[in-house]
């Protein structure tokens, strides 16, 4: 459900950023666009499967500390990385924390499904 507020959040902003802005599609050349594109597609390119990787976990009897812990860190990913993402600077520490931190929770995740799956054979 966090999660969920976390796109409303995203989706909400971009939206009335296009709307004040008559920008339609793409950025229009505004940098304060393109990074609320990027704050919320990101979200969107990574969250879903995260989703679907904790669910087979789950599904396969994934220890409910390792999926809470999982669950808890994606949520301080997730909302450290738009909050770190800007225009004018490429490195930020909320950047870096929700950048690495969701590639290590997709990493652990994966390797805890293929571990399922191989020791279900």
């Amino acid at each position: 459900m966090l999660l969920v507020a976390v796109l409303v959040c995203l989706t909400t902003r971009i939206g009335v950023l296009r709307a004040k802005t008559g920008i339609s599609i793409l950025d229009g050349g505004n940098d304060r666009v393109a990074v609320e594109m990027r704050r919320h597609g990101n979200f969107v390119e990574h969250v879903p499967l995260l989703i679907v990787l904790m669910a087979i976990v789950e599904i396969n009897e994934g220890s409910p500390v390792f999926l809470h812990v999982v669950g808890i860190a994606l949520i301080i990913c997730r909302v450290a990385h738009p909050l770190g993402l800007r225009h004018d600077r490429f490195q930020t520490p909320l950047r870096l924390i929700g950048a690495v931190g969701t590639s290590l929770i997709m990493i652990a995740l994966g390797l805890m499904a293929l571990w399922q799956g191989v020791r279900a054979i």
